[in-house]
């Protein structure tokens, strides 16, 4: 339903998006482990630009693009909605070319749901130096060790933030740009995605006790300034279908303070919610498990930036509805695909003469028309379309493992097959 084809929502905006729970899991079911609630469920998402059935895998097209692959590929394989970032498309092509072109489905010819998110992530890994990842490696004194204003060795901090925004400049070109809570609604409502997530700040593992404290009130008074500004541009742009906004979760690795967050934001009028931040790995399952006992049960939860097989069966578990995660196409340019058996790097030269498909079984569409020795062979020739085929196979793998789940959990089956799933994976 796009915008230029009559999507027009009715008088009720909010009524185009809505979620339901179908299943959840049980705290007797086989496999459960010890006693506790189960947060696990299936569901519905309700967008409109179709539905989103859950748990799901969201695969990410971070400048309006899955990289190497075309959305017309990304649908036949199995992805449901695809999430695209608000700091990439703000500084190119700019949010006002997308709002132009009937928003973001419509300008990357996407028929489907769509996420983006706040810019948040961008602005602080980018603006202290670490590009796509926030450095986990935590001090034994993160008060003694300066983290508070830490910053990738040899870099120039691009980003500088106060109570009201974030001043940063472009990593393109070192522009200098500004992003506040009312501009980063204004930038995605131009952006047109069915789901949006609110302006936070980013904190690692290396911020200080004391920073995690101010920075959640700062996110907190952030989100109601979300809300405020979505409200007023959804009323202003009653011509556009409507946009789901999602409040983000923080708190770092604090039960307090992800506790106080999901409840703060909870209690605010969002359509769902994101948990994002610095995650210890070993502690995922238990601090999601202390969002999901605070966060309403009838709004669906998105974990950011996850797609590994583990944290994908823990996040399910303990109440994630939606995932996304770029590793999928960004391993695949380097030659690296997903077996059922663990990641394996298809350069190796055992793969020279090897005539099979990269799993076999596997009904993606590289899997059925080509071999590894092929794609060894295109990889070694640096052809662009290695990258594609790769990341075609690793997109259809997340996806129908996170799709497995759903119909796992539903028919009584989900620790069976989680056992099973990460004990070859792992082994």
């Amino acid at each position: 339903m796009g915008w230029q084809n009559g999507g027009v929502h009715p008088q009720s905006q909010q009524s185009a998006f809505s979620f339901a729970v179908h299943h959840r899991i049980e705290d007797t079911t086989p496999g459960a482990g010890g006693p506790g609630p189960r947060h696990g469920r299936t569901g519905t998402i309700t967008t409109p630009h179709g539905e989103i059935r859950t748990p799901a895998f969201i695969p990410v097209g971070t400048k309006a693009s899955v990289k190497a692959v075309l959305p017309e590929a990304m649908k036949e394989l199995g992805g449901q909605a695809l999430l695209a970032n608000a700091y990439h498309l703000y500084l190119q092509p700019g949010a006002d070319v997308l709002d132009e072109a009937g928003g973001l489905g419509a300008f990357m010819n996407w028929p489907g749901p769509t996420f983006t998110d706040s810019g948040g992530f961008q602005v602080m890994s980018l603006g202290s130096g670490f590009k796509k990842v926030i450095t986990m490696d935590v001090p034994v004194d993160a008060e003694a060790a300066g983290a508070d204003d830490r910053v990738a060795t040899g870099k120039e901090r691009l980003a500088h933030i106060d109570d009201d925004g974030v001043w940063f400049k472009s990593h393109l070109n070192g522009d200098r740009h500004r992003f506040s809570p009312e501009i980063s609604m204004q930038v995605q409502h131009q952006l047109g995605a069915d789901i949006m997530f609110a302006f936070d700040e980013l904190t690692t593992l290396m911020n200080s006790r004391g920073y995690q404290e101010e920075s959640l009130e700062r996110t907190r008074l952030w989100a109601e300034r979300c809300i405020a500004e979505h409200q007023r541009l959804t009323a202003e742009r009653s011509h556009r279908p409507y946009q789901a906004l999602f409040g983000v979760i923080q708190g770092a690795q604090y039960e307090d303070l992800r506790r106080k967050a999901s409840a703060d934001l909870g209690a605010m009028d969002f359509d769902g919610f994101g948990i994002g931040g610095a995650l210890e790995k070993e502690n995922l399952g238990t601090i999601l498990g202390w969002c999901s006992d605070e966060l309403p049960e009838d709004k669906p939860r998105h974990l950011l930036g996850i797609s590994e097989p583990d944290d994908l069966f823990t996040g399910i578990e303990n109440g994630a509805d939606t995932f996304d995660c770029v590793s999928p196409t960004r391993v695949a340019r380097n030659s690296a695909f997903y077996t059922p058996d663990g990641r394996w790097n298809l350069s190796n030269a055992r793969f020279k003469r090897d005539f099979t498909p990269l799993v076999d079984g596997c009904d993606c569409y590289t899997c059925t028309h080509y071999t590894r020795a092929y794609i060894h062979h295109l990889f070694k020739a640096k052809e662009m379309v290695s990258a594609t085929l790769i990341s075609i196979h690793n997109e259809r793998f997340v996806v129908r493992m996170v799709d497995d789940a759903r119909a796992a959990l539903e028919d009584g089956t989900f620790y069976d097959l989680k056992a099973e799933v990460l004990g070859r994976y792992y082994a």
